[in-house]
């Protein structure tokens, strides 16, 4: 009788200390985080889902109408004088989301979710090639920031709030909810991971994603094709495919490369057209003719909007780069160009769907120079050139195996890591690409060349 009095009272002091434990501030505080996450993620979700149909419909509308081409300099004027009247700092996008996660978790203005949403649709309605993360990203962030100003949250609760807006967004937007917790992770805390605010970026990500679905939104999908058997001894011993890994690294220099080059090319067009220009609104009049002018060049509308649905029986667009003939050699240059005149010279839209487009038709093309398989190739570019042009190769990684599944996620890995190394040490979000850790090698290789460490002796070192 004793022991069993004893043993009741040991179980109800532990359940005591258990539950003085999970009410102590620490937990209380994860707790509170937890319970806001979930209107500010339905929030998201539905804005994105919102965003996901009209934005379709915007695209299809164009296919039926395409002498809304013609009109693209004119909607470029029209988005310039939206932002000049009513934008003020929502302007700046994606990189005020980033400084205020960066600095003192500052307000995000309202406006910026339905300026963005509006000119994003107008932009893809015209015919400019833009992408659309990065309008789900600065809704995600504008709806945390007001749900911010409701809760009265301290800085540290702002931040992680901020976080979560923004894995919401990026996961509901591709259906990647995990990618959309380590993208915001990776993306907007400087290279220094902030791990208390992963559990709710994931539920943030999970949730909205999940609202997403609810609304009936679908999302794209892809396959990779069967590999072939092990064609020699050795990676038949290791079960790794090493010559076809060798050719993946190839392949990865020319995906980080890609994102230098994307990323050069528009910080150059901005650069340019703010010097040539002195009356803002001739920037973006401009690009749409030039838009235009491509066009009527190639006698072909491939490279327009998203180049996510084909606009005619044989398009070149991001499904077709998984097939073999799918894509045309070029094809990954032009949308580069397209992409960097429409989102240099003031357009509205995201950088990350023309990535995927750009990477997977460079894949398609490497795959026959190195006679690899066309669908492994056009995955590895369509995560690796994104990688690359924003520094986040592990949330690229991931991403490849929420989309592609996990059989390839060496290879996955292999390539995002190898082009985040050689794309140089800039990125599409202005603060995020001068962190201490936008390029490793090229952070190495300036200290060495700045002490003059390669031209000294073993001695002198």
């Amino acid at each position: 009788m004793l022991v069993e009095i004893c043993g009741i009272w040991n179980t109800k002091h532990n359940a005591v200390l258990l539950a003085q434990h999970m009410l102590s501030p620490f937990w209380l505080k994860h707790i509170r985080r937890i319970l806001m996450i979930i209107p500010i993620a339905i929030a998201i979700g539905s804005m994105v889902a919102l965003f996901l149909w009209t934005l379709q419909q915007s695209i299809h509308y164009r296919f039926q109408h395409p002498w809304l081409l013609f009109l693209l300099p004119l909607a470029g004027i029209g988005i310039h004088f939206i932002y000049a009247g009513y934008g003020k700092s929502a302007e700046k996008g994606n990189s005020l989301i980033l400084e205020q996660i960066q600095t003192e978790g500052g307000p995000v203005p309202k406006r910026m979710a339905p300026l963005i949403l509006l000119t994003t649709l107008i932009t893809h309605l015209f015919g400019g090639s833009a992408g659309r993360e990065g309008t789900a990203v600065q809704m995600g962030g504008s709806i945390a920031s007001m749900f911010n100003g409701i809760f009265k949250l301290d800085t540290a609760d702002r931040k992680v709030m901020l976080i979560s807006g923004v894995a919401a967004a990026f996961g509901a937007v591709f259906g990647t909810p995990l990618t959309g917790a380590i993208f915001a992770l990776e993306v907007l805390t400087r290279g220094k991971v902030k791990y208390h605010a992963f559990v709710p970026a994931l539920l943030a990500s999970l949730l909205a994603d999940a609202t997403v679905n609810a609304w009936q939104i679908n999302h794209q999908h892809y396959r990779i094709d069967e590999l072939p058997l092990y064609a020699d001894e050795v990676s038949r011993t290791l079960h790794f495919n090493l010559p076809l890994a060798f050719k993946i690294i190839l392949a990865a220099v020319a995906f980080g490369l890609a994102s230098y080059l994307f990323t050069r090319m528009i910080n150059e067009i901005k650069a340019f057209a703010a010097k040539v220009f002195s009356y803002a609104w001739m920037r973006p009049f401009v690009g749409g003719l030039l838009i235009i002018a491509l066009t009527q060049l190639l006698g072909r509308p491939d490279y327009l909007s998203l180049g996510v649905d084909p606009e005619y029986p044989g398009a070149v667009t991001l499904q077709s780069a998984f097939q073999l003939g799918g894509a045309d050699t070029w094809s990954w240059l032009w949308k580069t160009i397209y992409t960097a005149i429409t989102i240099g010279t003031g357009f509205k839209g995201g950088e990350v769907t023309p990535l995927f487009y750009i990477g997977a038709t460079l894949g398609n093309t490497l795959s026959g120079i190195m006679d690899a398989p066309v669908s492994l190739f056009a995955a590895l570019g369509f995560i690796a050139v994104f990688a690359g042009a924003t520094n986040t190769p592990l949330a690229c990684t991931i991403m490849g195996l929420e989309l592609f599944g996990p059989e390839h996620l060496i290879f996955f890995a292999l390539a995002c890591f190898t082009a985040y190394l050689c794309s140089g040490y800039i990125g599409i979000y202005g603060p995020q690409a001068r962190t201490e850790n936008s390029s490793y090698l090229r952070q190495k290789l300036s200290k060495y060349y700045r002490l003059g460490y390669l031209g000294k002796s073993p001695d002198q070192r």
